[in-house]
């Protein structure tokens, strides 16, 4: 075996055993999390009742499948879209500094629910809206970058109508605060740009799933571009990649997911920032491997944060304030590693 067929045959051994580690430690995780909480479970009694469908607890099937289930399976989609999406973006503007809320889905969905709550809308309007206004968010931005940007280098113009795009909702998201009510609506609207898991459904993750499977697909098969992407534009032109369709592709699938989870999440920061850098320090920049790792890493963070919110304080911690106090250490640690070795 030649030098070079041992070293291929080394990284394939690496990355194997990374796949393998982290789907371990996320079977781990979601037995861990399933049996954590106000109500205890049994590791015992929980793998009884998988395996064989019978329970010696009465209430071990009604707190699983109606009240840590739903939590644990949204948090591992939460998680892992957030982390792709960030994976995503980062290849694709070329940039370890961006995050998912970069053309500013994120504040079109808050500006979305804030509106709905202020009008007391349900649940699923509240949704509905917080998903169409990120999505109309993210529109705008592309809108505007393709007016003003004709003449000047197309990927800042499109940052800096994202940042635009953003300041206009967040703007909109205070306005809706200001407005109202104090006693009922303003601490449901600051509840819900805060994040949390406590309420989510599988009658919502039903109706999510379809859209982050539609969205996370293109973006696997598109991995190879992506790498074709990082040597630029015009390298990447001249493989043959089209690179103004493989950024509207690609924006549009990462703001499908994204606006899919925030509108049954709320607004979650950083795990799109951060988990990117985790995932390359592990596999490298290849997106072929960096997306799944991402999506592994990012759901496996996700859960056990969820899990510290609910169970750390007799209060539950929103995801949003817990997710910042970890991540904005993490990101400087991340950061410092990755910008000397990947980027």
């Amino acid at each position: 075996m030649n030098e070079t067929a041992q070293i291929k045959y080394s990284e394939q051994g690496k990355l194997t055993l990374i796949f393998v580690g982290l789907s371990i430690f996320l079977l781990v995780s979601v037995l861990f999390s399933a049996c954590l909480g106000r109500y205890p479970l049994s590791v015992s009694d929980l793998l009884t009742y998988i395996f064989t469908g019978r329970s010696i607890d009465a209430s071990l099937p009604t707190v699983l499948l109606n009240v840590r289930l739903p939590r644990i399976i949204g948090a591992l989609i939460v998680g892992g879209v957030l982390a792709i999406a960030g994976t995503a973006y980062q290849g694709l503007f070329r940039n370890p500094m961006v995050s998912p809320d970069i053309l500013g889905v994120s504040s079109g969905a808050g500006f979305g629910a804030s509106l709905a709550i202020t009008l007391s809308f349900s649940i699923i309007g509240i949704q509905l809206m917080a998903f169409f206004f990120g999505l109309t968010a993210v529109f705008l931005a592309l809108f505007v970058s393709r007016i003003i940007g004709k003449n000047h280098d197309k990927i800042l113009m499109l940052v800096l109508s994202g940042m635009v795009t953003g300041a206009i909702f967040n703007a909109l998201i205070s306005l809706m605060k200001y407005i109202a009510d104090s006693d009922s609506k303003l601490p449901d609207i600051t509840f819900w740009l805060m994040g949390s898991l406590s309420s989510i459904t599988f009658d919502e993750i039903k109706v999510v799933l379809p859209l982050v499977i539609l969205g996370i697909v293109p973006m696997f098969l598109l991995g190879w571009k992506l790498n074709v992407l990082s040597f630029g534009d015009e390298e990447a032109k001249a493989l043959g990649v089209n690179t103004g369709q493989l950024r509207v592709i690609v924006i549009c699938c990462a703001s499908l997911i994204t606006a899919s989870v925030v509108c049954i999440a709320g607004l979650i920061g950083w795990i799109g920032l951060i988990i990117p850098h985790f995932a390359r320090l592990l596999v490298g920049p290849n997106h072929k491997f960096l997306l799944p790792v991402s999506f592994l890493s990012g759901s496996i963070f996700m859960l056990l944060v969820d899990d510290v919110a609910r169970s750390a304080t007799s209060l539950e911690i929103p995801l949003g304030i817990l997710i910042s106090l970890i991540g904005a250490p993490l990101f400087l640690v991340f950061l410092s590693k990755s910008t000397k070795k990947l980027w």
